[in-house]
């Protein structure tokens, strides 16, 4: 397992959900959830910094069968201008692309569990996402002894 934090990103079309590992790489956890739009990468790059991340993982939405979509393509869109915004701060493969396949149902029915409803729900439920998805690729590193998912190239 290599060492070092890493963000977790959950993009939406209205907000996007974020989450942190710890420094081993063992637990992730709910961080913080960014509106999209206008400064969103910005805020992402300060908690990059702040964090001192290594990588950061960006959900890639497919269908249940694999197949891309649109949101797939809107995913790998925002994680190309994501790899451009931090380079400098990251590796050149300090961005990776992995499957978030059932990652917001998941989120969803942990926060039901815990009693988390509506509008309280909501406002979170990003961020939980992206800590499942997070989790899910640390796990995956753990297993394989490989970085998760797929490497992202920015236009340097």
């Amino acid at each position: 397992m290599r060492p070092g934090t890493r963000l977790g990103i959950d993009v939406g079309s209205v907000r996007i959900g974020v989450a942190r590992s710890d420094p081993a790489g063992i637990l992730a956890t709910p961080l913080e959830t960014v509106r999209r739009g206008k400064g969103d990468l910005d805020r992402i790059a300060e908690l990059v910094a702040e964090h001192e991340a290594a990588e950061v993982v960006v959900g890639l939405p497919t269908s249940l069968s694999g197949r891309s979509g649109p949101a797939a393509q809107e995913a790998r869109r925002f994680a190309e201008a994501l790899a451009r915004r931090l380079a400098g701060l990251l590796p050149e493969d300090g961005i990776r692309l992995y499957d978030e396949r059932l990652t917001t149902v998941t989120a969803e029915a942990g926060l039901r569990r815990s009693g988390v409803r509506g509008r309280d729900r909501r406002q979170v439920v990003d961020q939980a996402a992206a800590a499942v998805l997070l989790q899910a690729a640390l796990d995956a590193e753990r297993a394989t002894g490989l970085p998760p998912g797929e490497s992202v190239r920015g236009s340097r």
